[in-house]
């Protein structure tokens, strides 16, 4: 593909699953932007499409995992020089479906370990040296940062503040490793950690995990209630893999029996927070977001 100048009113937009990428979409065209969006075969919701057909300055390219040197071939095309990532990609996806191109399978070969920040880490250094800036994903999305404070109309209850405070300790040493974000904690237990299957995946074995002890009577020893702890990781790079929650988490959190959600304010990114409020509010969730 020809090469074409650098647009200055361009955004690439490497859009995974779920609601993110057409959030920040929305707010890329409140900001005036053209926004390219490079859209995920496996992943990227197709509505994506319809967005472009409605709107000229929308403009969506499909493209594979793995196929890094076409990602850089059409942001050059394009005319783009910052991009933003927006949307998960699923762990294993990354590392056991993916058909890297012979750009990527450079990549992969040369990392120490093959962990997210890693492999995202070398995208980005990627992308730099082809005169392409990874930019923050919340670079046009911090409302919908959380604040400070309790969200809900009810605070987490002394069982549960007491968990939070064991289980941001446990979630941070994991997050450290770049293993996950989420740990589900139980009377300062820990019933479960999140590894590649994602937080709402995590929250809903902690729920089986609790109703199969509950049942041997060996829950019988702890608090009847399970609190979720998320948490960025010590040095989070906000260009990708932002801790998220939405509708679905509370969803997840209501069908498993767990009663008090803790979060990282301005580092975790709340979709409809308004409904997520409410929601929690009518499942008698406490919601806390602390520094």
């Amino acid at each position: 593909m020809t090469r074409a100048p650098v647009l200055e009113d361009r955004l690439g937009l490497i859009a995974g699953n779920g609601r993110f990428p057409f959030l920040l979409l929305d707010a890329a065209r409140a900001h005036g932007l053209t926004v390219v969006v490079a859209a995920i075969k496996e992943e990227t919701d197709p509505e994506i499409e319809a967005r472009a057909a409605s709107d000229a300055k929308v403009l969506v390219h499909w493209l594979s995992l793995g196929e890094l040197s076409r990602l850089i071939e059409t942001f050059h095309a394009e005319g783009v020089g910052r991009a933003v990532m927006a949307g998960q990609v699923k762990h294993k996806q990354i590392f056991s479906a993916i058909r890297p191109d012979w750009r990527l399978a450079k990549l992969l070969l040369s990392l120490r370990t093959r962990n997210t920040d890693m492999l995202l880490g070398a995208i980005a250094r990627v992308l730099g040296d082809e005169g392409i800036e990874l930019i923050s994903s919340t670079q046009y999305l911090e409302p919908l940062l959380g604040k400070e404070g309790v969200l809900t109309r009810r605070a987490p209850n002394a069982v549960e503040a007491a968990d939070i405070a064991y289980g941001r300790t446990v979630a941070r040493g994991v997050a450290g490793f770049d293993l996950g974000q989420t740990v589900v904690i139980a009377a300062q237990a820990c019933v479960a950690v999140e590894a590649m299957e994602g937080t709402d995946a995590t929250i809903a074995r902690a729920g089986e995990l609790f109703r199969a002890m509950d049942d041997e009577g060996a829950a019988s020893t702890l608090s009847r209630s399970l609190t979720v702890v998320k948490v960025a990781k010590p040095n989070q790079d906000m260009r990708f893999d932002v801790p998220v929650i939405g509708l679905a988490t509370i969803k997840a959190m209501t069908a498993a029996g767990a009663t008090c959600l803790s979060l990282d304010a301005g580092r975790t990114l709340i979709f409809d927070v308004e409904a997520v409020v409410e929601a929690a509010n009518t499942a008698n969730i406490a919601i806390i977001a602390a520094q």
